[in-house]
């Protein structure tokens, strides 16, 4: 069993929870061997920097107020639970006012919780717009990797009991309460607390959150490999690369060497508005 230490003077009292320390070091390893092909874990990291400063640019720093809808789309493709749905839902309403609702949903007023809870509020709750809370999850996120963690369904969803947090949990097939360990803003404050811990007992000594995030992708992919995946299965086709879906779900895949391709599934009207290619500078 893996032991927590929690960040320093939490605003918020924070869950327990049991890691596996097996789970853990079995994934680094992995992941290490893994990522040799692409040029090692640094390669990327460095990549996963490219994102997260395109993110604090065009998100919450000097550029957020003049985000354009094609700039917008070119972000949404880092994003991969995003991009297949948020076409279809830009083709029926503004992109204006998603704009607001990110630049408020950015704003250092009130806690994390509250304005995550906030944004997500002010869309459907039907089932086809669960994408809407992890769109608020990785602009949080990757607008400021160290301050916010990683809050997509993919690393804790307790409304289906799925996640990173489920193949990590102390003891394989271990029956995790949803009821109890929640996915609140707490429960992955909790998370990276343990995670940095771990990470710094294994030789990293920095980029704690984005390794944090490669090390989860790689966990949870190899979990797509093994067993499929329901909500991601339509982006994780049949693949030999055993990075390919921990690229994928930190929506890495989108990097080519000429630039970045876009991936937004876009109904036929909205296609013809957007010629390619995408600007994007961090």
């Amino acid at each position: 069993m893996f032991s927590s230490r929690p960040p320093a003077a939490p605003k918020v009292a924070l869950p327990t929870l049991e890691l596996s320390g097996a789970s853990l070091h079995s994934g680094l390893e992995d992941l290490s061997k893994a990522a040799e092909a692409g040029g090692g874990i640094e390669a990327y990291l460095t990549v996963l920097r490219f994102k997260a400063g395109l993110f604090a640019e065009w998100f919450s720093g000097k550029q957020s107020a003049a985000l354009d809808l094609p700039r917008f789309l070119g972000l949404c493709t880092f994003m991969p639970t995003v991009r297949r749905r948020i076409g279809a839902w830009l083709e029926q309403n503004e992109f204006a006012d998603l704009h607001r609702r990110l630049l408020v949903l950015l704003q250092p007023e009130g806690t994390v919780q509250s304005r995550l809870d906030a944004f997500i509020a002010g869309f459907p709750g039907d089932r086809g717009m669960r994408w809407v809370r992890d769109l608020a999850a990785e602009v949080l996120h990757f607008s400021a990797p160290e301050d916010v963690p990683l809050m997509t369904r993919w690393m804790w969803d307790a409304h289906t009991g799925s996640g990173v947090l489920r193949e990590i949990w102390f003891e394989e097939g271990a029956p995790l309460d949803p009821r109890i360990i929640g996915d609140s803003h707490a429960t992955f404050a909790a998370l990276q607390g343990e995670l940095q811990s771990f990470l710094r007992d294994n030789g990293v000594y920095r980029d704690f959150a984005l390794m944090q995030d490669l090390l989860c992708a790689h966990i949870y992919a190899r979990y797509i490999n093994d067993r499929g995946s329901t909500f991601l299965k339509g982006d994780f086709a049949g693949t030999e690369d055993a990075m390919a879906h921990t690229r994928r779900l930190l929506g890495l895949d989108c990097c080519e060497r000429d630039g970045i391709r876009m991936k937004v599934k876009l109904p036929e009207s909205m296609t013809a508005q957007l010629a390619p290619p995408l600007q994007l500078n961090a």
